[in-house]
């Protein structure tokens, strides 16, 4: 007996099989990691949330309890002022801090590169050690310690 034929065939049922994977793949990743990190944009601006709201809540017990109140108002004022000068700039610009955290990225990876090659020549002695007889400047006089080459 010949097998049924399926009473309705999804025209692309591959990559809705695929897309049903991943997100189930993410959400997986998300109940075990946390939220991805949004762009550098969005997270600039969450750093300046989050500092804003720190400055605001700090107390100032170097100023005493009467000017407490008006230094905290002042504080909250700045920080105002702050956040609505770089929003504007993050809204126009999101692109930019984008760039500049790769630019960050890049830079880190050369830092780290140099220095491990500078590291890896440090530990991998590929001469023979000096015969401690042996002076490398023919000036040096004998003393009572011990000489230590530092190359």
């Amino acid at each position: 007996m010949p097998a049924a034929a399926p009473s309705e065939v999804h025209a692309d049922a591959w990559a809705t099989a695929a897309a049903e994977d991943l997100e189930a793949e993410r959400a997986r990743r998300r109940a075990r990691h946390g939220a991805p990190p949004g762009s550098a944009a969005e997270e600039f601006r969450k750093l300046v949330d989050a500092v804003a709201g720190k400055l605001s809540d700090l107390q100032s017990p170097l100023l005493g309890a009467v000017a407490g109140p008006a230094a905290q108002q002042v504080v909250r004022q700045v920080v105002q002022q702050a956040k609505a000068a770089v929003e504007p700039v993050i809204e126009r610009n999101p692109d930019v801090f984008d760039h500049l955290a790769a630019a960050g990225s890049e830079l880190l990876a050369a830092y780290r590169s140099a220095v491990q090659d500078q590291e890896r020549r440090w530990t991998a002695r590929d001469t023979p050690p000096r015969d401690p007889g042996e002076r490398r400047d023919p000036g040096d006089e004998p003393g009572p310690g011990e000489r230590i080459d530092l190359d």
